[in-house]
């Protein structure tokens, strides 16, 4: 290949900012959100339909994208060793917390946190992913990563403001709390969140006519906003707008997860961690026995907590069982934090972004 095919190949590459390759990307940016605006349409259309898509998002892809994060933790003997504490302490600790908090001031209290942290670990989570595309461009792009950042986190919180300004009674069920939260801050925050988005896609217009910018990060930015608006403002009712962000959310965890483990493995099986490593090989037969095996984990770990949350003498006290599933989000939460993080050396070198 000639010199000129290779700085061609290469300007291509960071042009695009591809975390893996395009039909991988294409999957992850616009089959996710199409899947999660998708189903925020058929609460909305049907109501009814609410508890069947609920049950099917739960277990073939919320359960499983918290399963999926034990792949990373637990799956080796290298990986347990490492995270020994936060598979051995954490769990004890949070539950004490929650615990504490259940019984102290009741199921509302549980509620009010989950509202109010999973906005946040969704909001962080898509951060980090940006920042993958980001990193993945590379220094050569002059992106404006604060301007990038202000509008990530901007839309988030006018969506969470105008959830509380709404103050629905129940979520998902339960009764929670809302911050206090006037009419006019709703409006005041749409208001900027929308006039600093509205500058970044102005600068990302020009800088990509200037070929200066990351197809990648630009079309994952897109479905961001688009979903978080949609789940946060425009769908009325609390319950359908967060399953918009729950499928979003999980499915794109689940892909996220899917691809460092196929990184990690991607000179083929290891004698130490052989089963992690044949099921993470690119193969569709491999990559159906992956989504096979944690499904499996997935329906095997659930039904346990379910059948023992269902037995007579703790589905008498129900704090019990909220307990019980929280604290399990919870530590998800507080792991997701620790373990994902772009800047972490491991990280960038098995997803394989730019340092």
């Amino acid at each position: 290949m000639s010199t000129a095919a290779l700085t061609d190949s290469a300007v291509a590459d960071v042009r695009y900012g591809w975390l893996r390759n395009a039909k991988f990307d294409m999957t992850l940016i616009f089959g996710v959100a199409i899947l999660a605006l998708a189903t925020g349409a058929i609460v909305t259309v049907r109501p009814e339909w609410f508890p069947i898509i609920l049950i099917l998002d739960l277990w073939l892809l919320g359960y499983h994208h918290v399963v999926a994060t034990f792949t990373r933790l637990a799956f080796d003997a290298d990986s347990a060793r490492e995270h020994r504490r936060l598979l051995t302490v954490l769990p004890w600790v949070v539950l004490a917390a929650t615990a504490v908090i259940g019984l102290t001031f009741g199921i509302w209290a549980l509620a009010t946190i989950y509202l109010y942290w999973q906005w946040f670990h969704y909001t962080r989570q898509s951060y980090g992913i940006s920042r993958f595309y980001s990193r993945k461009a590379g220094g050569q792009l002059p992106i404006d990563e604060r301007l990038t950042t202000w509008s990530l986190y901007l839309v988030p919180l006018w969506g969470i403001l105008y959830r509380s300004y709404q103050a629905s009674p129940r979520f998902l069920g339960s009764e929670v709390m809302y911050l206090p939260t006037p009419y006019w801050l709703v409006v005041a925050s749409g208001v900027v969140a929308l006039g600093v988005t509205a500058v970044w896609l102005v600068r990302q217009a020009i800088a990509w006519r200037e070929g200066k910018t990351s197809l990648g990060l630009v079309l994952y930015m897109f479905t961001h906003l688009t979903i978080f608006t949609v789940g946060y403002v425009l769908v009325r009712d609390i319950d359908h707008g967060w399953l918009v962000l729950n499928v979003w959310h999980n499915a794109q965890y689940i892909l996220i997860v899917w691809m460092f483990n196929a990184n990690r493995f991607k000179q083929g099986t290891d004698p130490k961690n052989m089963l992690l490593s044949a099921i993470s090989q690119t193969h569709p037969f491999n990559v159906v026995c992956y989504f096979v095996v944690c499904l499996g984990l997935t329906s095997l770990v659930y039904g346990v907590i379910y059948m023992l949350t269902n037995l007579s003498i703790i589905a008498a006290i129900p704090v019990v069982a909220m307990v019980i599933y929280q604290t399990i989000n919870f530590h998800h939460y507080v792991v997701d934090g620790l373990i994902w993080k772009a800047r972490k050396k491991k990280v960038q070198e098995t997803m394989e972004i730019a340092q």
